[in-house]
């Protein structure tokens, strides 16, 4: 168990960085465990970085940085005697990314004989479950999705559950010093601990927001993690850097970060409100908050994220910097698709239902596409032909298709042939197996719990 909180005046929260793996000043932890936490919370995943890592099962972390980090965290844990807790383990947070993260901090423990206790929250669901819950009602679509099929359910290759704090609070109070848990919210992880210490849900919910990402509400975001403190009327909040600065505009600023909405945000258990909500600066580094508030929801929800295979992709990637098809790039852009949709007929016998192309330039409106407001030349613009079809043989033999058009197409009007750089040789790249996310739901559940599973293991000794 943390230290005992009976007194309620105050719970620390230590956030090392946004995300395990992704490194931090080991000094800054050092300086954490001076101001009394009472739990270590770090984020170990994420949707950012597409569907592939849940697709897949796999981590976009390396081994390597994952255990330099723990290794920090379990000792720090350890002499402050607190928990330390990481959630969304091995990325999109499967069963095997919390295996993954588990048998990493298991050797560690080992090898330095600490002897920690550890829970492991699974958070992955099974499609027979979902489907009677679909069958009985009780899963509903979020916004821009429609009602869920029962075959949606059963294409894709991993489906998590998104665990509020209730499973990692659990864990704890079941005697686990480190808490390894699957896809659980960003709030979560580090709201736990001070909600079962008894600390008001509206300043610890938006305090876990706003430390989720580590310094990123920092005036330095490089700079690592950031620590908090809750009390009964609001938190504090500053920087584990020295260096660095909390601001009242910081601050505020993240709760723009990854919300519909800056003033109100759903958890699993209820919305936290921030529209009443006070930033002052209590100094130059330090920020204090009041007025948030948190408004219990009359349905217990669990979102569903899951991902499935959409087809085979091939990349292929040229650069162009003929001044003359760089200020008609568009034109040029719609001329290599038309022609490439002719040659794919007559060479693959393929009509352009049978495969998919993304056309991407780079340095022009690959970003924003139509929407873009610069509508000058660019100087020179990268040219991303992806393409996707169900086999990776088709993909490529797209792709191969498309060289010749890309090395050397001119527009209609030229009396010259142009010559266009690829960035690689072979200029296709396989790029295997392509994901989509296709869950956007929510269960409803009558407990909090009832969609995780929890393994506690026996202290880890030096072997």
């Amino acid at each position: 168990m943390p230290p005992s909180a009976d007194a309620a005046d105050r719970v620390g929260m230590l956030v090392p960085s946004g995300m395990l793996g992704a490194g931090f000043d080991p000094a800054t932890v050092e300086r954490g465990l001076t101001l009394n936490p009472h739990v270590i919370a770090v984020d170990g995943g994420s949707t950012d970085s597409g569907p592939y890592y849940l697709g897949t099962g796999t981590a976009k972390t390396t081994a390597a940085a994952v255990a330099r980090d723990l290794r920090i965290l379990l000792d720090a844990a350890a002499r402050a005697g607190i928990p330390l807790v990481v959630g969304s383990c091995g990325t999109g947070g499967t069963d095997s990314g919390v295996d993954w993260v588990a048998g990493i901090a298991e050797d560690i423990l080992a090898e330095t004989g600490l002897g920690l206790k550890i829970a492991r929250i699974y958070s992955e669901q099974n499609s027979t479950f979902l489907k009677e819950q679909l069958d009985a009602g009780r899963i509903q679509p979020l916004a821009p999705l429609g009602p869920l099929e029962a075959a949606t359910l059963e294409d894709c290759t991993h489906i998590v559950g998104m665990m509020g704090h209730e499973p990692i609070a659990d864990a704890i109070r079941a005697g686990a010093q480190v808490v390894l848990a699957g896809r659980a919210t960003d709030t979560a992880v580090a709201a736990a601990v001070p909600l079962m210490l008894g600390m008001p849900p509206g300043p610890t919910w938006h305090a876990a927001k706003i430390v989720e990402c580590g310094g990123q509400c920092t005036t330095n975001p490089r700079a690592g993690g950031v620590f908090a403190t809750i009390d009964r009327s609001g938190f504090v909040i500053e920087p584990l850097d020295p260096d660095s600065a909390c601001t009242p505009i910081s601050v505020a600023a993240h709760m723009l970060y990854e919300t519909v909405n800056p003033y109100r945000m759903r958890e699993p258990a209820g919305t936290l409100d921030v529209s009443s909500a006070d930033y002052t600066a209590l100094d130059d580094r330090r920020v204090r908050v009041e007025g948030s508030r948190f408004e219990p929801a009359e349905q217990h929800t669990i979102k569903l994220e899951g991902s499935r295979i959409t087809g085979y992709e091939t990349v292929s990637f040229t650069g162009i910097r003929d001044p003359y098809i760089a200020a008609n790039i568009d034109r040029w852009a719609a001329l290599l698709r038309t022609m490439l949709a002719e040659r794919i007929a007559q060479t693959l016998g393929l009509n352009t239902d049978d495969y998919a192309l993304d056309i991407r330039l780079y340095g022009h409106n690959a970003i924003l596409q139509d929407i873009d407001p610069d509508t000058g030349p660019a100087r020179e613009v990268g040219v991303m032909l992806l393409v996707n079809a169900p086999t990776q043989a088709t993909a490529t033999a797209i792709a191969k298709v498309a060289n010749p058009l890309m090395l050397h197409l001119p527009l209609p009007e030229m009396h010259y042939l142009p010559s266009f750089a690829f960035a690689t040789s072979p200029a296709e790249t396989e790029r295997g197996a392509a994901y989509e996310f296709v869950l956007n739901h929510v269960v409803e559940v009558d407990s909090p719990s009832s969609m995780f599973r929890t393994h506690h293991t026996r202290e880890v000794t030096r072997v």
